[in-house]
């Protein structure tokens, strides 16, 4: 039977979502159901999170054509890709122990998604991923876009090399790409080391970049278990991928992140419950990291609009 940890306990009651949170926690199961195994096997991406050898937690994405994400049982995951070589997830992926892992899949033309947790081994040349938990997810805050995909012979930069650069702070034309972001994903770790991976959206501006090393975003109104938040309060170190849809590059940021529940400072973010503030660590840019490129946004209307 599911049940939620000490940290999301603890937020829900903060945030007096406590009854809400128990109604919710029907949405957390342990195991695939065929429909959700149907719209996996459509998807041509999933996120990821973990963390790093070296205690870092990253936020991260495998692609394959559709029929890359697979359910030979209901307990398990099998993912035919693997991290290109300077993801920043790529070590803990690729060898090794198996890896606590948090994933989300979307598909943003119908905006629907789903999460799974569990646990990562590496399998020939992907991976298989053994659940703990599947979660059903609220759509809200999901830009509604269409995908296609480029290389080998298609046109962009569909057949360019990736390239990594990494800092320890965003620089002023990846700030620019935060600001104007309507999309990221976030990964969390508990105290125990389980990982979890989730979406966050919004009308572009919705996430404010205080300082090269700095970041806040509103945590809107949704289904009241508090993952995320309830992660952070035991465990604050996070990682954030942030997509370029248009071109396919990907920032990756990690670093710590808390929850601001100063009343003053929430009541000056439209539709914010709370809010959530991000300092950067560490940065890394991989150009062409995807061959999906996608189109221009049909903005959720459940969007709080931007001050």
């Amino acid at each position: 039977m599911a049940t939620y940890h000490n940290g999301e306990i603890a937020v829900q009651q903060r945030a007096g979502l406590a009854q809400q949170a128990d109604f919710s926690l029907g949405g957390i199961g342990a195991s695939i159901p065929p429909v959700a195994r149907d719209f996996l096997a459509a998807q041509p991406l999933i996120v990821l999170g973990s963390t790093d050898p070296e205690g870092r937690v990253w936020a991260s994405q495998l692609t394959g054509e559709p029929g890359f994400l697979k359910v030979p049982d209901p307990r398990t995951l099998v993912v035919d890709a693997l991290p290109l070589p300077d993801d920043p997830l790529a070590e803990v992926l690729t060898g090794g122990p198996a890896a606590r892992i948090g994933m989300i899949a979307i598909e943003p033309a119908t905006r629907r998604r789903m999460r799974i947790n569990g646990r990562a081994h590496r399998q020939d040349d992907g991976l298989r991923v053994d659940l703990d938990q599947v979660i059903a997810n609220c759509p809200k805050y999901l830009q509604k876009r269409n995908h296609r995909r480029i290389g080998h012979g298609g046109d962009g930069n569909g057949d360019a090399a990736p390239v990594a650069t990494d800092g320890s702070e965003l620089s002023p034309a990846q700030q620019r790409a935060v600001r104007t972001a309507d999309t990221f994903f976030v990964a969390t770790v508990s105290d125990r080391g389980d990982a979890d991976a989730s979406h966050r959206g919004g009308n572009p501006g919705f996430v404010q970049v205080l300082s090269p090393t700095l970041l806040r975003w509103p945590d809107y109104v949704g289904n009241a278990m508090f993952l995320t938040l309830g992660n952070l309060l035991l465990n604050s170190s996070a990682g954030i991928l942030v997509p370029d849809w248009e071109t396919g590059t990907t920032l990756h940021l990690s670093g710590t992140a808390h929850t601001v529940w100063d009343a003053g400072e929430i009541s000056k973010v439209p539709g914010a419950q709370r809010l959530v503030e991000f300092s950067v660590e560490a940065v890394r840019e991989i150009t062409a990291a995807s061959p999906l490129r996608w189109s221009s946004p049909d903005y959720s209307r459940f969007n709080p609009a931007v001050a």
